[in-house]
C-alpha cells in the first residue's frame, strides 16, 4: 500500500474518533430561536421609617346654649283694673263725706272718689305686679370655633435601599404601598431540536442554548 495514503487513512479514522469522543464529552445542545419576557405589574413595597401628622387650623362653628330665668306675671282676670277704681272710689267718697257739711261736704266727697279711685286703681296694679311666677328658657347661639385638625402624613420610607417621601391621607402601617410597575417574571422562550420546534417558560433567560441529554431538553425543577 502506498505509505502516504496509508498516513491519511489512519488520520481520518482516529481524527474522526477524537472528534466523536470530543461531542460525547460536550453534550448536546438545543438552539434557542427567540426569547420573549412576560411582564407583570407587580406591588411595589416599602418599609416606613416615621411618619408624622400635618395639622392645620380650619374655620368651625359650635352651639352655645344657656339657661335664662324671666319673671313672668300671672294673667289676671281684670287687666283694666276696675275693682281697684270702684272699691278705691267708694272708700273715698265715704271718707270725703265725714268733711264739712252742705256744699262743702259734697265736694270732699266728690274729690274724695276720685282720690280713692286713683289710689285703689294704683293699689290694685302694684298687686298684680307682685302676683309673678319664674321661667327658665334655654336660649342657644351660633360662635366661630377655629380647631386643629391632622389633615395627612408626612411619611419617611425605605425602599430598594433609597429614603423617600411622600404624603398619605391615613396613617401608614410598618409598610407602605408606593403603587405598581411592570416586571420581567419569566420568559417564553422557543427552541428547535431535532428541526422541531418548541416553546417553554423559564424564570431565567438561557442565552442562545439549552442543555439536552438523553434527547430532552434540560430544565429546572417546576418549569418547562
Amino acid at each position: 500500500m502506498n505509505k502516504p495514503l496509508a498516513i491519511a487513512i489512519a488520520a481520518a479514522v482516529f481524527g474522526g474518533g477524537a472528534l466523536a469522543a470530543f461531542q460525547a464529552t460536550r453534550g448536546d445542545y438545543a438552539e434557542v430561536i427567540r426569547v420573549e419576557p412576560i411582564m407583570e405589574p407587580v406591588e411595589l413595597i416599602a418599609d416606613v421609617v416615621a411618619s408624622s401628622p400635618v395639622i392645620q387650623t380650619v374655620e368651625g362653628t359650635r352651639e352655645v346654649c344657656e339657661e335664662r330665668v324671666q319673671q313672668v306675671g300671672v294673667p289676671t282676670r281684670d287687666p283694666n283694673r276696675i275693682a281697684g277704681t270702684v272699691i278705691g272710689a267708694v272708700v273715698g267718697a265715704a271718707v270725703g263725706n265725714q268733711i264739712g257739711g252742705g256744699s262743702g261736704r259734697r265736694a270732699a266727697t266728690a274729690a274724695g272718689a276720685v282720690g280713692g279711685a286713683i289710689a285703689g286703681r294704683e293699689i290694685q296694679e302694684r298687686q298684680q305686679a307682685a302676683r309673678s311666677q319664674t321661667r327658665s328658657e334655654q336660649v342657644c347661639r351660633t360662635e366661630s370655633a377655629p380647631r386643629d385638625e391632622v389633615v395627612a402624613y408626612e411619611v419617611t420610607y425605605r425602599h430598594e435601599g433609597e429614603l423617600g417621601t411622600l404624603r398619605t391621607d391615613r396613617k401608614p402601617g410598618t409598610t407602605l404601598s408606593l403603587g405598581h410597575r411592570e416586571e420581567t417574571v419569566a420568559y417564553l422562550v422557543t427552541y428547535r431540536h431535532e428541526d422541531e420546534e418548541r416553546t417553554l417558560r423559564l424564570s431565567e433567560d438561557p442565552g442562545r442554548r439549552l442543555p439536552v441529554k438523553d434527547g430532552k431538553v434540560l430544565v429546572p425543577a417546576g418549569e418547562g
